[in-house]
């Protein structure tokens, strides 16, 4: 290690103790950005959000109380050969189906956002609306795509700035919310989706992200989007936990041990399918590590996440009759490791590696349930086809990621994928071959992406990914239990984001 990162990490250590006394330094920003790929969380206010004395507008520079945005998003997508199911109601009961026909479908996304800060201090609020619809699709419209004239955030918060020390505040928030934590596999509101994951419930920050360190806690009902109604939270799950964040060596290395739990109170005897719901309490605690290894060029960022609990299985009714619940021993396992190298050239090329793991259930009459639970995580870092979550599943990568222009940004990727357990689903295309007789290898997947900041409003992006099937799911289509096809997939989109309020910063994601 050189004597640069050294004196570094001497100063921050330092600094760091003399920190816990307050006013006798002043603060320092500890927080340091992973180089992962698509991991980093998005910041609050959302990265499209900017204050409003910092805007175009002159005559509004004295205002630093208020933040404001205003965004809107339009994609058009080409899809062939699609692997991801959706659901018939055309004849009355849902049926799900794949999608043989090619789809040309446009995506438009509409937010804006309020918050007050500040001038009313120790209360500060916030409200984020979003508006999501889709045109042009063959396929019946679902809520990934389409939630029309919704309330994404609207919460209050007590904000106390100095209460643990010299600006180490401690926050107090209670409504509706957005939510990334740690790597977003687990908990994100997804900003590539159309529509946002959002949350009502509490959450309690002691300290803030700029700190030597900080602690999150939650407890948050997830919300049900609804596509053309107000969305309701969804009174049978809670997601609770905490995030300890240690970023006094973040030059170094970021530590963020962390505890999540999710319960749900099901109702497995509902007469109504959509809503035959079963018990589930699970605990997840894990660790993530990120950072940079010295001055060599070199950057990692490591996720390991271990869960146990109690599983619902059993559907309630069988021919007409009520069937006792099951309740399963949970006990999964997922991890994850990027390594990454920055080379030194104007470009500013960065390869890496990739390697990702999470449990699927091995037997469907042990009474254990060893698949890995996703929480509500991202999925585009797994797949730009949006095919894959972190569960049942063993995924090796490669990537590059360039900039030939200050203002682009291209980077491109191969995917492998095989099933951790070969009788246990491929949850996303909802393909399972029980015998286990079809094999482990679901495919490989090619992807690249050019992103160009065109102005202080506009930013455009281009992206084309190829899926070309595995002996998983080939069998599977041979069989009649899987896609029309066993073609390769296509898809490609085309993206244009407008910010009323831009500064020329890029919003890169």
């Amino acid at each position: 290690m050189k004597h640069s990162s050294l004196k570094r990490i001497f100063t921050r250590s330092t600094l760091s103790l003399l920190f816990a006394l307050p006013g006798l330094v002043s603060a320092e920003d500890y927080y340091a950005k992973t180089r992962g790929y698509r991991v980093e969380p998005e910041p609050e206010p959302p990265s499209y959000v900017r204050n409003l004395s910092k805007t175009q507008f002159e005559q509004f520079r004295n205002i630093e109380w208020l933040d404001v945005g205003l965004d809107h998003r339009t994609r058009y997508e080409y899809r062939e050969n699609d692997l991801r199911p959706w659901t018939d109601t055309s004849s009355g009961a849902p049926v799900s189906k794949y999608r043989p026909e090619t789809d040309n479908l446009f995506l438009l996304r509409t937010r804006a956002y309020v918050g007050v800060k500040d001038i009313l201090d120790p209360l500060r609020f916030a409200v984020e609306f979003q508006d999501s619809r889709s045109y042009n699709g063959l396929y019946e419209t679902s809520v990934a795509d389409v939630n029309e004239f919704e309330l994404i955030q609207a919460y209050g918060e007590l904000y106390f700035d100095n209460a643990l020390g010299h600006k180490r505040p401690i926050s107090i928030r209670a409504g509706r919310q957005s939510l990334e934590l740690l790597d977003r596999r687990l908990i994100g509101n997804n900003q590539f989706r159309n529509t946002t994951n959002n949350f009502e419930g509490y959450r309690v920050r002691f300290g803030k992200k700029q700190n030597n360190w900080d602690l999150d806690t939650f407890a948050l009902q997830p919300v049900e989007r609804l596509k053309y109604e107000f969305d309701r939270p969804d009174e049978r799950n809670w997601i609770y936990g905490a995030v300890l964040s240690l970023k006094q060596w973040s030059d170094v290395m970021t530590i963020q041990p962390y505890f999540l739990g999710r319960k749900t109170e099901g109702d497995p005897y509902n007469v109504d399918v959509t809503y035959q719901t079963n018990d589930m309490d699970i605990y997840a605690p894990g660790l993530r590590v990120y950072g940079l290894i010295g001055d060599s060029g070199f950057d990692f960022d490591a996720d390991i996440n271990k869960q146990f609990g109690r599983y619902g299985s059993g559907k309630g009714f069988k021919n007409g009759v009520a069937v006792p619940q099951k309740m399963l021993q949970h006990d999964a396992i997922a991890y994850s490791l990027e390594l990454g190298y920055t080379f030194d050239h104007e470009w500013k090329p960065r390869a890496s590696m990739y390697y990702g793991y999470g449990s699927g259930d091995k037997h469907l009459t042990d009474g254990s349930n060893q698949r890995f639970d996703t929480f509500y995580g991202f999925n585009q870092p797994w797949s730009r086809n949006d095919y894959f979550s972190w569960d049942n599943i063993h995924a090796p990568k490669l990537r590059v990621e360039f900039a030939p222009h200050k203002d682009v940004r291209v980077d491109t990727g191969y995917n492998a994928y095989w099933l951790a357990s070969p009788t246990d689903a491929w949850n996303r295309a909802k393909l399972q071959d029980k015998t286990g007789n079809s094999g482990r290898f679901l495919g490989h997947e090619f992807d690249i992406r050019m992103r160009h900041q065109l102005n202080s409003y506009v930013e455009w992006s281009l992206s084309y990914a190829r899926f070309n099937p595995g002996d998983f799911t080939t069998a599977l289509a041979r069989a009649n239990t899987g896609p029309f096809s066993s073609e390769a997939s296509n898809f490609f989109y085309c993206e244009v984001s407008l910010n009323a309020f831009g500064d020329g910063k890029p919003k890169y994601k």
